[in-house]
């Protein structure tokens, strides 16, 4: 006999196949409506904690910087919730958040021996 299997051998393993892209599709999909529900939350939070010029601030950082601009956001959520942040947030009270980052961040130096 031949390597192949029997007709109901191949369509049993089809079906496992249908099975198994189904279930990770059906994963995916839950994956992402969990990533946009908690997206919107973010979006939510922000809006109660920043002035509207500093959530156009946060937004324009973010297509520049979206690495950034995500650590930044959970940050500031973090700590309105803690109540460390005068809500709403000025954009001048973000700039200086962000100026102050910035400073942080030019300060390392790495030198060679």
């Amino acid at each position: 006999m031949s390597g192949s299997g029997s007709p109901d051998e191949l369509e049993q393993i089809k079906q496992r196949r249908m099975a198994d892209m189904r279930r990770r599709v059906a994963e995916e999909e839950r994956a992402e409506q969990v990533r946009q529900e908690v997206e919107a939350q973010k979006q939510n939070l922000l809006r109660a904690i920043l002035s509207p010029e500093a959530r156009s601030r946060l937004h324009n950082l973010k297509m520049v910087r979206p690495d950034f601009a995500d650590q930044l956001t959970l940050q500031l959520i973090q700590l309105a919730q803690q109540g460390k942040l005068p809500v709403p947030l000025s954009d001048d009270n973000l700039k200086k958040i962000l100026i102050e980052l910035q400073d942080r961040k030019r300060d390392i130096r790495i030198t060679r021996m």
